[in-house]
């Protein structure tokens, strides 16, 4: 993939490109709080052949450091200029976990560009979906982090979401450059910045929510299981996976993305 460079306002942005000609769509892969892009290394490999692909370091994340004023407007703004900068008019989302709300941000601002969200381990944008005592505990996240050394914290953190020994070794490799105060700054940003800007959304185009069947992290499955409920979006569960379901399980992963996007294509040619 070609590794190229975006200059925002806030620091200098990385993003890695593999275009193809006759493709059969533009595939934005947007990873999770704590990670880089390698989070997709197995959807990269899969995808590959017939898709153009955009995997990128969010603000704050791998080599996107460091990085001024955060927020998930800004993501989604940044994202924006990206596709501008490659001339790509339409695209399919998949956001895991903190990606997650960057996508629905930029699909907020830019619906018109977006032809499918894949909502991967998130949940959702919506003011009546968080308890006031879920948004409390939020703010905690950070005060007890501080608590933990920083190996057991990567640690920690790796095992958390992780089932596999893969998932876990590829959660430690993009933990590895971070310190203990990056991780922190990361965690801060990324838990303050969601209830400030979190806001209704009413998506037109199709969405298909994917979670791991073993995810405990937090409320991501129970928030999950009421996005489906109040909207219609097929709930898929990812066997044998926690919260990292696309390195955990990545077979059924990708086969449940393509046959999303095949499922959307195939619409779109009737």
């Amino acid at each position: 993939m070609l590794h190229k460079m975006i200059l925002t306002q806030g620091g200098m942005v990385h993003y890695w490109i593999s275009r193809k000609e006759n493709a059969a769509g533009c595939i934005v892969f947007t990873h999770g709080l704590t990670a880089d892009h390698t989070m997709f290394d197995q959807q990269v490999s899969y995808f590959y052949g017939n898709y153009t692909i955009i995997l990128w370091d969010v603000p704050m994340h791998g080599l996107s450091r460091p990085y001024q004023g955060f927020s998930y407007h800004n993501t989604a703004e940044i994202l924006h200029n990206i596709l501008r900068q490659e001339n790509i008019e339409k695209i399919f989302l998949v956001g895991m976990s903190m990606g997650g709300y960057s996508s629905q941000h930029f699909a907020s601002i830019y619906p018109d560009m977006v032809k499918g969200f894949i909502a991967l381990d998130t949940t959702p944008l919506g003011l009546s979906y968080y308890l006031k005592s879920d948004l409390w505990w939020l703010k905690q996240v950070v005060p007890m982090a501080e608590y933990f050394p920083a190996h057991i914290l990567k640690v920690s953190i790796a095992w958390s979401v992780s089932k596999r020994k893969y998932s876990f070794q590829k959660m430690m490799s993009m933990l590895e450059p971070l310190s203990k105060a990056d991780i922190i700054d990361q965690m801060r940003v990324a838990y303050e910045y969601f209830p400030m800007e979190n806001k209704d959304v009413d998506f037109q185009f199709p969405v298909l929510i994917l979670v791991g069947k073993k995810d405990s992290t937090g409320k991501v499955k129970t928030y999950c299981r009421e996005w489906a409920k109040r909207t219609g979006y097929p709930l898929h569960y990812i066997k044998g996976a926690k919260h990292f379901s696309n390195g955990d399980n990545p077979e059924q992963v990708n086969k449940e993305i393509e046959d999303f996007i095949k499922r959307i294509i195939r619409k779109e040619r009737k």
